[in-house]
């Protein structure tokens, strides 16, 4: 992933046991460095709320809400669409030399992780954890890839280089466009 554009460092040397509460607003110039790192037409809004609280002997827990409002062009028409963001997060964060982090093994050696068990324990150096690079991260995973006006159709049919017989029973082959293709020497 690129450099963040939101960074904001929080020590977690001393985090109390009823947690540290942390907000972020956006400014004009950040929304626009995330629009633009993101690749969006606008960032119209953007904050993000955090507790983020001990978890075991060195961990950490970050759990919050991101919130934007963001304009993407459409993929179908290119026209501008706003799209609301609203995601939560979960996340805990280990000493990179933690065991915690480690993938459990079995006895030959395999790698355990179940789809529906807990995620393993991501890992930080030092004594701050970057908030702002943790909730870019969770935006941009909440970005539609392929954003689409609600009033289109569910789906447009595309025919290229369609022979009259395949035109007269309705159905089009995917090789029709083929059909013309010449090889030139």
């Amino acid at each position: 992933m690129q450099e963040a554009v939101l960074n904001f460092p929080v020590s977690v040397q001393h985090v109390p046991q009823k947690g540290i509460e942390v907000t972020l607003k956006s400014d004009n110039r950040e929304r626009e460095a995330l629009a633009e790192s993101h690749g969006l037409e606008k960032v119209l809004s953007f904050s993000a709320d955090f507790i983020i609280t001990p978890w075991k002997k060195s961990g950490i827990k970050i759990r919050g809400k991101i919130q934007a409002q963001i304009v993407q062009a459409c993929v179908a028409t290119l026209e501008p669409i706003e799209n609301q963001i609203d995601e939560d997060v979960e996340l805990v964060l280990v000493p990179e030399h933690s065991r915690l982090a480690r993938i459990p093994l079995d006895e030959s050696g395999e790698m355990l992780i179940s789809a529906d068990g807990p995620d393993i324990p991501e890992t930080f150096s030092g004594d701050k954890i970057d908030i702002g690079a943790i909730a870019e991260e969770f935006f941009d995973l909440a970005i539609d890839p392929y954003p689409r006006k609600s009033d289109l159709a569910d789906s447009v049919v595309v025919t290229i280089g369609e022979t009259d017989e395949e035109a007269d029973s309705g159905v089009v082959s995917p090789f029709a466009s083929l059909a013309n293709w010449q090889k030139k020497d």
